[in-house]
């Protein structure tokens, strides 16, 4: 690509953090969009998943040795349980009997009841497998957490979210398998101020019984989540709230809101929070990214983040490590690989989406599952509010074959090859409008698509003769962003599935503008 890229900004980058960054870490520690996080210590690993909401894989899992440094490793499901239609929401992953088991919450096919269901794996990367619903509760049950307690094992969720009644934290207890629920419901925590009240994390330190939960909006740009806490000396509760909550909030600078996680302990006792956060300005459009803090019993027996209760970028390492490894945040794909890499996610609402990868080529199509046409996005999740995106296509037929700027199937933006032309066009509310368009002269075409401050977007391509503006220059499409998700990058085909979009390569990494 043709690209003027800032290299001396990240050189410097480079070389002032490597000074300091081998005593202390800077959040997000994953970067892009992964809510509701979930972690666990497995093994000599330490293993993260978090929500997929309407994309494909589902649940998208993460390792690291020093809780700092993490990369994909895979996906809870490659595919969809039978029983579940949509919305794959806030994973919760447990270690019982060696083997790792994930309940996580799921539409049911049959009703649109979010319900909550189990699966188990021998590892987090050896593949799980689903025993359907393990929780189905009134109109909604969701942000599922596992106890265990004097060898008994006890479930919590999030109930009532839809009713006219104030929200609750229930629980169960479970069976010893924990596939399935004994004894009747019972009521740990009641939204009594009406602020809202869900992704709790519940544990047992000392003589008290402890739920650490978030309160108030989770999604959006009018989010404000909080972190809060609440004890009992028995399990069963009743619990109180502690008169100093919130213990984590966000701040004016730099971090919007906060909350929805669960906690990890090292081999030394230090307890670990991981939760997702909205940043501010243009970095909100990354999404909810997993931010990590020290949590700690306080002298007065209730839980205090270790640096306050203002959430920060920076901390201390929980170990410090020999150098620091920098990564430049750039993805680049030639498709050499025999399967599609981890990073790569998909529509999977109204779409049987199809992919094969042959000879250093993807070939990628889909079939609506109705008539409304939708179209099949492979997709990455942008990590910084700048970022560019480029493939090369490498074939010519009637279908759509381009990048995108996809909010949903319904709102996206994408520049494409269809026939002899090359289009740029809008979709809104699922009503399409061509922007701009231009001839298809022979051979491979380079489609280019540059994102600065999370919306504003313009579009080139190239060929032999060099590079071609298509459309405006920033063109605004902050209104294609979803309330529960970011818009993401991604490859584009939209017409007969027997004739794909076949692309070369493709290219994602950060974009710093000289004007």
């Amino acid at each position: 690509m043709k690209r003027l890229i800032a290299l001396i900004a990240a050189v410097m980058f480079c070389s002032v953090a490597g000074a300091q960054m081998m005593t202390t870490y800077f959040n997000p520690v994953i970067k892009g969009d992964v809510p509701d996080p979930t972690i666990i210590r497995f093994g000599e690993w330490y293993y993260a998943a978090g929500t997929s909401s309407e994309w494909a894989p589902h649940y998208p899992i993460f390792k690291s040795q020093d809780l700092v440094d993490w990369e994909p490793c895979g996906h809870i499901f490659a595919k969809k349980p039978e029983w579940t239609k949509s919305s794959f929401w806030a994973p919760e992953l447990f270690v019982h009997n060696g083997k790792v088991y994930a309940y996580y919450t799921a539409r049911r096919a049959s009703d649109n009841i979010s319900c909550i269901g189990v699966a188990v794996a021998e590892s987090p990367e050896k593949g799980f497998v689903d025993y359907g619903p393990v929780v189905e509760f009134g109109r909604e049950a969701i942000d599922a957490f596992v106890l265990e307690d004097n060898g008994e094992l006890y479930i919590s969720w999030k109930a009532y979210g839809l009713d006219k009644r104030p929200i609750e934290i229930l629980a169960s207890k479970l069976s010893a398998d924990g596939l399935e629920l004994e004894g009747e419901p019972f009521s740990l925590l009641v939204d009594d101020e009406q602020q809202g009240m869900e992704g709790q994390h519940w544990l047992k330190l000392g003589d008290y019984y402890y739920i650490v939960y978030a309160v108030k909006g989770c999604c959006g740009p009018g989010s404000d989540y909080e972190v809060a806490v609440a004890r009992s000396k028995s399990l069963r509760g009743p619990y109180e709230k502690y008169s100093g909550n919130p213990i984590l909030k966000g701040d004016a600078e730099n971090v919007l809101s906060i909350g929805h996680g669960t906690i990890v302990t090292l081999e030394d006792g230090r307890m670990y929070y991981m939760c997702h956060a909205y940043m501010r300005g243009a970095n909100f459009y990354a999404g909810r990214q997993p931010f990590l803090q020290e949590i700690a019993l306080g002298e007065d027996v209730w839980l205090h983040f270790v640096e306050g209760d203002i959430a920060k970028l920076e901390h201390p390492r929980p170990s410090a490590v020999d150098g620091y490894k920098w990564h430049p945040r750039e993805f680049k794909d030639d498709f050499s690989a025999k399967k599609l890499r981890p990073e790569w996610s998909w529509n999977y609402i109204g779409n049987d989406v199809r992919t094969s990868i042959k000879r250093g080529r993807l070939s990628l199509s889909g079939k609506s599952l109705d008539d409304s046409n939708v179209g099949t996005v492979l997709a990455l999740r942008p990590e910084v509010p700048n970022y560019y995106f480029e493939a090369v296509v490498a074939n010519r037929n009637d279908s759509w074959k381009g990048v995108v700027f996809y909010g949903d199937e319904r709102n996206l933006m994408t520049l494409g090859c269809k026939g002899d032309k090359i289009i740029l066009k809008m979709v809104k509310d699922g009503v399409e409008s061509i922007v701009a368009t231009d001839t298809l002269p022979e051979g491979k075409i380079e489609l280019v698509m540059v994102v600065q401050q999370g919306t504003k977007v313009f579009f080139d391509w190239y060929d032999e003769q060099g590079g071609h503006r298509i459309g405006e220059r920033d063109i605004d499409l902050h209104d294609l962003v979803r309330w529960d998700r970011v818009a993401r990058p991604g490859l584009y085909h939209e017409g007969d599935v027997d004739a794909p979009a076949v692309f070369e390569s493709a290219e994602m990494g950060d974009f710093f503008w000289i004007r």
